[in-house]
């Protein structure tokens, strides 16, 4: 009596871009921890190998999600920051850019990178520092640019360019909260312009008002 021998298939093959994109909106609706194997292997439709095969393990994944979603993210913003505009109209792009894409209709609310691993258990510590890294590099850019605009005159010599970015830092980040908790699109722009009304007074104005 003959037999059929059944040969083992392959294991479907996942494509990266795909599942990076899969990865980055559970991680952002989910947070790391609330983000398990089986979600994602679900999500993507593969089996646990095949996701190990192409991005490794759990942490490595995040890790590549993360830059996957922040050179989309990120890219318009940076651009404004680094480019030729004043520093003013740079940070007024970022902001009014900041509460269009945290109230997007078709993406998670908030900004994955801003919300991500605030609390976090010990065992998710190096996925903590990595997130840190992210928001403190952020903070850095914006702060390079204040530096720049005070030595070309646009920011009064002596101006506190660390403060002034944590500031509008700490702003962008309230308003990722207010984007998670429900607030429009509306009333993140009218608080991004009650910062920008928050703008220190140009190096030039300041020296016409010393007496």
């Amino acid at each position: 009596m003959n037999k059929t021998i059944r040969k083992r298939g392959r294991p479907r093959l996942l494509d990266r871009d795909v599942g990076l994109d899969v990865a980055a909106r559970l991680f952002w609706e989910r947070g790391y921890e609330g983000t398990s194997i089986a979600d994602l292997t679900e999500a993507m439709g593969v089996p646990p190998p095949s996701l190990y095969a192409t991005f490794g393990s759990k942490e490595d994944l995040y890790r590549q999600a993360l830059d996957h979603i922040s050179q989309r993210e990120n890219k318009a913003w940076l651009e404004a920051i680094q480019g030729k505009m004043s520093a003013h109209d740079a940070m007024a792009f970022f902001l009014h850019d900041a509460a269009a894409r945290f109230t997007c209709p078709d993406k998670p609310r908030g900004c994955m990178v801003l919300n991500a691993v605030l609390q976090h258990a010990e065992k998710t510590e190096s996925v903590a520092q990595l997130v840190a890294a992210r928001r403190a590099l952020g903070l850095q850019t914006i702060k390079a640019r204040f530096d720049r605009a005070v030595a070309e005159g646009e920011l009064a010599p002596g101006t506190d360019t660390d403060a002034l970015a944590c500031f509008y830092v700490v702003v962008v980040q309230g308003m990722s909260a207010q984007a998670c908790d429900g607030a429009s699109l509306a009333t993140l722009k009218q608080l991004a312009d009650i910062a920008l009304s928050a703008w220190p007074m140009p190096a030039a104005h300041r020296q016409k008002a010393i007496p």
